[in-house]
């Protein structure tokens, strides 16, 4: 009789380290899709449609360790310029409190790229364009060139030597393309209000041009006191920088430089959860989260979308609501590293208005939501 127990119980303990071996391995294996997963080292041709981490000499992120451009080189002669997101610094303070506002390194962000808009989905309207990704670990919006010191602290506010080294360095492996898309979201979308100037710039033969910004509003009056001091921007940069809101200022400069050559278009959800928190601790000095802060950030969206159509007549809007909180309404933050593909407003997704507006129809969306 014991000896029957003895194995039953042998018998359990078998199976529970089984199944522990499974979820570890299932566990291991979906952590090498996402937050572990690397791409390979790009030397020599790419191939056609293989994401590539390309090592590009004298980057780095905030802490001083390596950073990398993302790549993938597309059948169409089209690029996205794509600027990844991860928070800000916009003080010293922030600068020394790293990780608590701004990605810091480049852990976990490889296999962002292969979603949303870069993925290989048969809907994608973009798949087999070429992918130049800028990952985000300077916690300056792609815009410094700075190195602060605080506090025994050394921080590399260098998005923008980053982002300039790592595009001349692979621009011979795109040639001159016809066609160019630059977007980014959350910081990636304030950094490709920064930056769309300077892009549309590296590739002088692109006569289609559209820029997109993916939630992107945070009003703060030291906006340029920050670039200048902080991050230490190129001149260009941070003169556009006048008002308390970024966006806004960028994007109009673009238009007045530009004028119609340039499609220009932004997204938000109406009620923003995460560009609350933010919003929440330049207003505050804390990071929060309730209704009547939802309800705030929804009318400052309102002003900022009537300030674009104002001053750039030609703009494309999509206000969309989606993953909203029941209790105090507020919304998804960003949406095109993931379900761009969502018919959220109109019957249309983001990626169908974005494609729409590449190919000369220029769309607007869900301004019921503001009340417009």
């Amino acid at each position: 009789m014991e000896k029957k127990k003895r194995g039953k119980v042998k018998k359990i303990l078998l199976i529970i380290a089984c199944v522990i071996v499974a979820l570890a391995v299932g566990v291991f294996a979906l952590l090498k899709m996402t937050f572990l997963k690397s791409f390979p080292k790009l030397t020599g041709e790419p191939e056609i449609g293989k994401w590539y981490e390309v090592a590009v000499e004298g980057t780095q992120s905030s802490d001083g360790s390596e950073w990398h451009g993302i790549f993938k080189k597309g059948t169409e002669n089209k690029v996205v310029v794509y600027f990844f997101g991860g928070g800000v610094s916009i003080t010293p303070e922030t600068s020394e409190s790293g990780t608590k506002f701004y990605a810091t390194t480049m852990q976990a962000q490889d296999f962002v790229a292969e979603g949303g808009i870069g993925s290989n989905a048969e809907n994608n309207p973009f798949k087999d364009w070429s992918f130049i990704v800028i990952p985000y670990a300077t916690g300056d919006f792609h815009a410094g060139t700075g190195v602060y010191k605080g506090n025994g602290k050394t921080v590399y506010h260098t998005g923008y030597s980053n982002y300039a080294a790592f595009v001349e360095q692979i621009k011979p492996y795109v040639g001159e393309p016809d066609t160019l898309l630059v977007t980014g979201f959350s910081a990636g979308g304030f950094g490709t209000s920064l930056l769309a100037d300077d892009v549309i710039d590296r590739f002088p033969n692109a006569e289609n041009i559209t820029v997109c910004v993916d939630s992107s509003l945070l009003l703060y009056d030291g906006w340029h006191e920050t670039a200048v001091n902080l991050w230490q921007s190129p001149k260009e940069i941070s003169d556009r920088l006048t008002t308390d809101n970024l966006v806004l200022d960028s994007l109009t400069a673009l238009h007045e430089k530009r004028g119609d050559s340039v499609k220009i278009l932004f997204d938000c959800s109406y009620r923003d959860d995460t560009l609350m928190q933010y919003q929440s601790y330049i207003n505050t000095g804390k990071m929060d989260k309730t209704e009547a802060l939802g309800d705030q950030f929804q009318a400052d969206l309102s002003e900022m979308v009537a300030g674009l159509r104002e001053n750039i007549p030609g703009v494309g809007i999509y206000i969309w609501n989606y993953g909203e909180d029941p209790e105090t309404r507020n919304t998804q933050h960003t949406i095109i590293s993931g379900n761009v593909f969502d018919k959220l407003e109109d019957g249309v997704s983001v990626a169908d208005w974005i494609f729409a507006a590449v190919n000369g129809d220029v769309q607007t969306h869900g301004l019921a939501l503001l009340g417009q």
